[in-house]
């Protein structure tokens, strides 16, 4: 499939799964009866496990499934995700969820034009941005019993840098795999999912850092 015409479907999908993902968090956050399910009796607990359980899954096996599968899957994921998405809306002022968003947005524009366009081989950097993304979750975790708000906001500077990186090597690494694959739904799908978790980790990134509270 041309470049041009297989990154649109990417793209595409990402759109998609991006405005379930937000969709269902604002939602929830609006109606009390969602929101006692979602964030209630412990049921937030079984959402998360279902969550990971299922990015797992679709990242290790989505090359594997039917077209059909993974689109499901995919689709499924992006649901999961704005269910736990909606303490977002419950936690931030619309104005700063919109601007972290279209600032999020055009970073990922940018740099996925890098990824697109370089002729530099960015695959060597991908055992580098996993070791320092390790680094940063070990740092989260020890922050916990610290509670240091400098080391919370130098992790999240981190990790913000970390997974702009991401953008443009994963980018490069859908490029190839297309070449590779040509005309291969699940590519699509599978280039959507990493962009996307691109995506959601930059915006709440900046949103920890920039991002207003409710009154």
């Amino acid at each position: 499939m041309e470049q041009s015409k297989f990154f649109a479907k990417v793209y595409l999908w990402l759109f998609i799964g991006l405005l379930l993902t937000f969709a269902t968090g604002s939602l929830v956050s609006i109606s009390p009866a969602m929101r006692e399910l979602v964030l209630g009796s412990g049921f937030l607990i079984v959402i998360l496990i279902a969550e990971l359980v299922t990015v797992i899954v679709l990242s290790s096996r989505i090359s594997k499934m039917s077209p059909l599968g993974a689109k499901f899957g995919f689709l499924f994921y992006s649901i999961l995700s704005g269910l736990t998405f909606s303490t977002v809306f419950l936690t931030y002022n619309v104005e700063s969820i919109m601007f972290v968003f279209l600032g999020t947005a055009l970073i990922l524009f940018l740099f996925s034009m890098i990824g697109f366009k370089t002729k530099k081989d960015l695959s060597k950097l991908g055992t580098f941005f996993i070791m320092i993304l390790l680094a940063i979750i070990i740092g989260f975790i020890i922050n916990i019993f610290l509670g240091s708000e400098v080391f919370d906001i130098t992790l999240y500077i981190f990790s913000v840098i970390i997974f702009i990186g991401f953008i443009a090597y994963d980018v490069q690494k859908i490029k190839r795999l297309n070449e590779a694959m040509p005309d291969n739904e699940n590519v699509a799908i599978m280039g959507a999912l990493e962009l996307y978790l691109d995506f959601i980790n930059i915006f709440l990134d900046l949103l920890r850092l920039f991002g207003s509270n409710r009154d």
